[in-house]
């Protein structure tokens, strides 16, 4: 779907793969009972469902990526059978594919405001 009048023709709409790291990232904070904050869950649920997005939630996304993609560097980044909190945390913003994703979406965003 298009991102509306200001944004038409701009999709807001998040990917299969964003909404498929989300999922993963909902079963392994039940699992492990760690990571992620009420605004992580909040937008876990809305990429798992694949709810259009504001351009507001992709500009938070787009923050929340640039903040914490030092959280990367640990050495337990990554464990599937061991998850950081700060892991969990990066699933539930979609991990790298809702990294690219969201800023592709501002880039094009970007444009149309012409800044």
């Amino acid at each position: 779907m298009s991102g509306g009048k200001r944004y038409p023709g701009i999709d807001f709409k998040p990917p299969e793969d964003v909404a498929e790291l989300a999922r993963k990232g909902l079963a392994l904070r039940r699992e492990f009972n760690r990571g992620g904050t009420a605004v992580g869950l909040a937008r876990a649920r809305d990429l798992k469902n694949r709810r259009n997005l504001s351009p507001d939630t992709i500009t938070r996304m787009t923050s929340y990526f640039a903040r914490h993609a030092v959280d990367k560097e640990a050495a337990e980044f990554g464990d599937d059978d061991d998850p950081s909190a700060v892991y969990v945390a990066w699933l539930l913003w979609g991990g790298d594919p809702g990294r690219e994703w969201a800023e592709s979406v501002r880039s094009e965003m970007t444009a149309v405001d012409g800044t």
